[in-house]
């Protein structure tokens, strides 16, 4: 209780787990419309990749798809992660804080209004599609073991809400990514937020060493790099690149790209595991709008971390729209995912969870979606 209220005490607002009224300074919460400048999207699609920086990918040879991406469409060259480890910013991306959480401790659960909330009170779909994972609704942390985490539930942050996890209807909506060309077929079946997470060999992550399909269809084996490009990073970034494309393909030839006004989304949770020992191994702690604030030597970092923004890096983030910015369109302004929550929100007048209703600090995404 003593670490959580020092730390309340310390960060910014985006430990404050509440919206804001528009006269501090934040975003009237009952009020999605409060810019309504851009076209509303149909469908918003989320591809969420892992631990690579903007350096790592934009612009590198191992992720040709992704770049060409990058040039034909649009690109938030100011993008960063919320925080560090991984499953804060899951966390962070649908709810608008990372709850005091700097941690991937499968065992954290989180007992706090949500995107789900938001979408189904204002009768929006949604749907989050998990690579590997083995069932409709699958609880487990790992799969097939924890040895061999090909998928892994710190990377589905769905499941870690409880009143998600233990509503069995919503959990119908957690599927094994194999669903999502059959929901795609017909607009109709098609949610209008869907969320997209690799297999941790597809997700740039690694760290599994042994085969699980025998075809290798599941990008199994993918060990861990040790530094930015060398044998093992630059097969991850292949693999990674790879899904992409059959991703975005599959997204591009449904009848929901085709006859409405939607966006992909394709970012990573945050930049590079450099062993930076300041920063608890990461490459910076680079951050913006809203990243939570750690005390000096906070213990969920490390020893000689100095107190602090403590961001989750520049990374990439790649904007595909079908009636908004081409032609290799790049953006400075500051986002990270509480602006990519607050886009979600403000699209379909859904209100603002926590960070996403600072409108000092963190602006939707909305320059993306007019030419």
């Amino acid at each position: 209780m003593r670490k959580s209220l020092i730390r309340l005490g310390l960060v910014a607002i985006a430990a404050v787990a509440i919206a804001l009224p528009a006269s501090a300074g934040g975003r009237d919460p009952s009020n999605g419309s409060d810019h309504g400048k851009s076209p509303r999207l149909d469908h918003i699609f989320l591809i969420m990749l892992e631990n690579h920086s903007q350096s790592s990918v934009i612009g590198d040879v191992n992720a040709p798809f992704i770049n060409s991406l990058a040039q034909q469409y649009a690109t938030a060259a100011d993008y960063f992660g919320v925080t560090h480890p991984s499953e804060p910013n899951y966390v962070a991306a649908i709810s608008g804080s990372n709850w005091f959480i700097n941690n991937d401790n499968p065992a954290n659960r989180f007992d706090h209004t949500n995107l789900v909330d938001q979408l189904e009170a204002n009768h929006d779909t949604w749907g989050a599609y998990m690579e590997s994972m083995p069932s409709v609704g699958y609880l487990g942390d790992f799969f097939p073991s924890s040895a061999n985490p090909l998928y892994a539930s710190k990377h589905n942050p769905f499941v870690l809400f409880d009143d998600i996890r233990n509503d069995p209807s919503r959990l119908a909506n957690v599927k094994p990514y194999t669903a999502l060309a059959t929901d795609l077929q017909r607009e109709r079946t098609t949610p209008d937020f869907v969320w997209i997470t690799p297999n941790q060999c597809h997700d740039m992550h690694g760290g599994v060493y042994s085969p699980v399909a025998p075809d290798g269809s599941d990008g199994t084996p993918c060990p861990y790099g040790s530094t930015k490009d060398d044998p093992n990073d630059a097969a991850l970034k292949q693999k990674a690149d790879a899904f992409v494309k059959g991703a975005v393909t599959l997204i591009m030839h449904s009848p929901a790209w085709h006859d409405s006004n939607s966006a992909i989304f394709i970012v990573t949770d945050e930049n590079d595991f450099t062993g930076n020992a300041e920063t608890g191994g990461w490459e910076t702690a680079d951050g913006c709008c809203d990243s939570p604030v750690l005390i000096a030597g906070d213990p969920a970092v490390s020893p000689t971390w100095p107190g602090g923004t403590y961001g989750g890096g520049l990374i990439p983030a790649v904007v595909v729209t079908n009636h908004g910015k081409t032609g290799g369109y790049v953006s400075t302004a500051p986002y990270n995912h509480y602006s990519l929550l607050a886009t979600i929100e403000e699209n379909w007048n859904l209100g603002y969870l926590g960070n996403a209703s600072d409108s000092t600090q963190v602006s939707p995404m909305d320059e993306f979606f007019s030419r």
